[in-house]
């Protein structure tokens, strides 16, 4: 048997985007279909989460004939400018947009004020399939103004552009994206019925939420507003029985410092960490 070199050489460091693309399994379960489908998940809960900060009204998902996604949402837009404290290779400040799109970890959800109340808090979601596809457009409407940035492979082409101007009251932020066959080798592609059910279930936990979904693969679409919220969810789970009596619904708002839990409890982890798994505000609680 051949002896097998193991030195200081053989250690390798991966960071972001190269350890993304090198284990993608980490991060968005593998590269099977079901993964490929949590690349779009990823992308429509951080509109979800601007909703539910009282952000967003409506949310817009486009499948292209090429299979590249487009996601828009009507929040606040990221920001845009100089990052405090991220820094480039050469010492000199990381633009945020670049900062949020390729840095594992990077967001507004671990306490600096940006989210109340979040269904992702681990800071890959974005930046993993930004990593993850062939390329990524970002476009911005924030203060009167319209930027774009470009990666490849998860990687910026260049500065943030400003390409034009929009009124001040027009904000959110558009994420478009195809994914990369040289991560994703088999032969698969996005299933209308299983984003819709997908969608279906965010717009009825997200009350007061339009969410337009189109597939231009196929011309089909649908558009998901459910004002009752989980009142509405437990109407459609019994849509084809026999009700005893209306839906009983209860709802208060709670404030949460600190989840307790027995100590052999097992926690979640990022893999397996989904939104009905995060302490949420208002708290509801359904009887049927």
């Amino acid at each position: 048997m051949a002896e097998q070199k193991y030195d200081v050489s053989s250690i390798q460091a991966l960071e972001g985007i190269e350890h993304v693309r090198k284990r993608p399994g980490m991060y968005v379960g593998g590269t099977d279909i079901k993964a490929l489908h949590h690349l779009v998940y990823e992308v429509v809960d951080n509109a979800i989460d601007e909703a539910l900060a009282g952000f967003c009204t409506r949310i817009d998902i486009t499948i292209h004939k090429d299979s590249s996604v487009s996601v828009q949402d009507n929040g606040r837009g990221i920001p845009v400018g100089p990052h405090p404290s991220k820094k480039d290779a050469n010492g000199k400040p990381m633009e945020t947009v670049d900062v949020v799109m390729t840095v594992i970890g990077a967001g507004g959800k671990f306490g600096g004020g940006g989210y109340k109340v979040s269904g992702g808090l681990h800071g890959v979601g974005i930046s993993a399939v930004n990593a993850l596809s062939e390329w990524t457009t970002t476009e911005i409407k924030r203060d009167g103004k319209l930027w774009k940035q470009e990666y490849k492979r998860g990687v910026p082409q260049g500065a943030i552009k400003q390409i034009g101007k929009v009124d001040k009251e027009d904000t959110g932020t558009t994420q478009t994206f195809k994914f990369d066959k040289v991560i994703f080798t088999e032969d698969i592609d996005y299933r209308f019925d299983t984003l819709v059910q997908r969608f279906r279930e965010m717009s009825f936990v997200t009350r007061g939420i339009t969410l337009k979904f189109v597939d231009e693969r196929a011309d089909r679409e649908m558009t998901f507003y459910f004002e009752g919220g989980i009142t509405s969810f437990v109407r459609y789970l019994n849509r084809n029985r026999e009700n005893l009596h209306s839906v009983v619904h209860v709802e208060k708002k709670l404030r949460i410092s600190a989840l307790k839990l027995p100590s052999n409890t097992p926690m979640p982890t990022p893999s397996r960490f989904t939104r009905s798994q995060t302490p949420s505000i208002p708290l509801t609680v359904v009887r049927t």
